[in-house]
């Protein structure tokens, strides 16, 4: 149903219901900006202070990821007076795959309701939110999952939440119970589930785009993908990685060109790599599309690359790696 950033507010409704004592969301730093405006927002609407209630989980210095042990110790710490935990799934810049089932526990265990953004998870790792006890989750389609940009966007909402018809909502005549729906009454009768939490009519070409994806993800089965993704994903890093200094003329022998800044462990990371070079990459960027190799650039120096496995080859990662090695020695030449 609608888009990601809409569905985040539609939930935070009911599930950040901030009060004098408890009143802080807690979130991973540099989250993605639209989930960052989301939460700012929401604070100031219940008439809280940013500065004070919005909390941000920065990693160490001179690392990239964030440590477990560093987000639990904060809800620890600070889980009395924090309202709501909403992390990300999977963080967009880095593509560390956080662990979710471990947040979730340690934000229960101190009474906190916890949220996920999936949009770089769904359709790309493996998910069991019902398992972990998730309060609830939204996604958009338009990533691994193939719908396209603007795709509609999903929501999860725990069962024991799902059947809660007292939970405060914003309601629509599309998330009335089916039954009843066109007896046009007055008075408003929640679907079980994430069902109850719909508003309007979805849009059909977005929901059949969406459909025939789907369709594929689940003949394919995620558990499959998973597997094809982590040796894809792992091939990758072992070729860009063993791209050195000492393939260009008068540099240091041995080293890397390359840093990879996603975590080198398969299980902290879904298909994402993030790449950062020793220079500002727009030259980079500009050689590489000469070549036909479309990839995500992030200023100034990190290009976001995935090999998806649903529809990626070794031989597509292989040929990536070339254009890269490559468009490095052209660009360092140059220097």
């Amino acid at each position: 149903m609608n888009t990601l950033s809409v569905n985040l507010h539609i939930l935070m409704v009911p599930f950040y219901r901030p009060t004098p004592d408890r009143h802080k969301i807690l979130i991973e730093g540099k989250s993605f900006p639209s989930d960052y405006y989301a939460v700012d927002s929401q604070i100031k609407f219940h008439g809280f202070d940013p500065a004070v209630s919005l909390v941000e989980v920065v990693p160490r210095e001179n690392e990239s990821c964030l440590r477990t042990e560093d987000i639990l110790k904060i809800i620890e710490e600070q889980g009395d007076s924090i309202a709501l935990i909403m992390f990300a799934g999977v963080q967009y810049y880095t593509g560390q795959l956080f662990d979710m089932k471990a947040i979730t526990e340690a934000g229960h265990k101190k009474g906190c309701i916890v949220g996920f953004d999936l949009a770089h998870a769904a359709g790309n790792v493996e998910l069991s939110l019902h398992d972990w006890n998730v309060d609830f989750a939204c996604w958009c389609t338009y990533k691994y999952l193939n719908a396209g940009p603007g795709g509609i966007a999903g929501v999860f909402v725990h069962e024991k939440h799902g059947r809660n018809f007292d939970l405060p909502r914003f309601a629509g005549w599309w998330g009335h119970d089916k039954t009843s729906r066109f007896q046009m009454e007055h008075k408003f009768v929640p679907l079980h589930g994430a069902a109850g939490f719909q508003m309007s009519n979805p849009p059909v070409f977005q929901t059949v785009s969406l459909l025939s994806s789907l369709k594929v993800h689940t003949r394919a089965t995620m558990s499959a993908l998973r597997k094809k993704s982590l040796l894809l994903t792992g091939y990758m890093e072992y070729l860009l990685t063993s791209i050195t200094d000492q393939d260009n003329e008068g540099s240091s022998p041995g080293k890397s060109c390359i840093k990879v800044i996603t975590p080198s462990n398969p299980a902290d990371r879904g298909a994402q790599l993030s790449l950062m070079f020793p220079f500002n990459i727009d030259e980079f960027f500009a050689e590489l599309q000469k070549r036909g190799v479309v990839v995500d650039e992030r200023k100034p120096n990190v290009i976001r690359v995935a090999a998806v496995p649903i529809y990626n080859s070794f031989m597509d990662v292989y040929k990536f790696y070339k254009n890269i090695k490559e468009c490095y020695g052209i660009v360092y030449a140059k220097r």
